[in-house]
């Protein structure tokens, strides 16, 4: 089975490519200039190395969010063209899970999180096995608000957890553990796990159907809304 896993719900560029569980080809850049440029030479250079045709792909795999408004729609269109050209279907997941997968067999549970700006956090809470198991839903709010959930040890990883690392230490102290710094960038290698779940399971998404999962309104959304309410 061929997997081609695409994520681009943060700065970083991320495309890995599976055969039967295997990882054969991996490419994480965190790039200087727009993501869609960056993103179809990751592709074209992961099928390239790995001698692939993007014909004889099973599934494509792609992060829905929640993480960059524009980076989203870039990952979602790529996965949706390329699905809709070759005519293979489309499995779909959390970027925060994939990210708490960068931790799998954790003894503690594992806590993603985003930097979602706004002094906001995009954050989850899983427990991590050879899949994750949900804690805690994908949830945007300020990150006090969510650390008055944690009760127990927890494991911190991402972009969040290194901009509120102290706020996080202040509020929890001996209950906060923080992930080795190669770990918090997201890497489309540890969506393969939840990539291959989902093709077995027949989860599909209809390309068509593919939309990101923002969590919040974007600027033109609550542009558009304000506007409606002076009318």
């Amino acid at each position: 089975m061929k997997l081609l896993i695409i994520d681009t719900s943060t700065t970083t560029n991320s495309v890995a490519l599976t055969v039967d569980g295997r990882l054969v080809a991996e490419y994480l850049v965190n790039p200087d200039r727009p993501h869609s440029s960056s993103l179809m030479s990751g592709l074209d250079q992961v099928m390239t190395s790995a001698a692939v045709s993007v014909h004889s792909l099973d599934a494509i795999g792609v992060t829905l969010g929640p993480g960059s408004f524009t980076g989203l729609r870039v990952g979602i269109a790529s996965a949706k063209g390329l699905a809709l050209a070759i005519g293979k279907p489309v499995v779909a997941f959390s970027s925060l899970a994939m990210l708490a997968m960068n931790l799998p067999h954790a003894a503690y549970p594992v806590c993603p999180m985003f930097d979602a700006k706004k002094n906001e956090v995009y954050a989850a809470l899983y427990r991590c096995r050879d899949l994750p198991e949900t804690l805690l839903s994908d949830c945007v709010m300020p990150p006090a608000e969510f650390l008055s959930h944690i009760r127990q040890p927890t494991l911190f990883v991402g972009s969040g957890a290194l901009r509120y690392c102290d706020m996080i230490v202040e509020t929890l102290g001996d209950l906060a553990i923080f992930a080795p710094s190669v770990c918090h960038q997201p890497r489309a290698s540890a969506g393969a796990l939840l990539a291959a779940d989902l093709f077995a399971r027949g989860e599909f998404v209809p390309a068509g159907a593919l939309v990101p999962s923002y969590l919040r309104a974007s600027e033109a959304e609550l542009a558009r809304m304000k506007k409606e309410l002076k009318v």
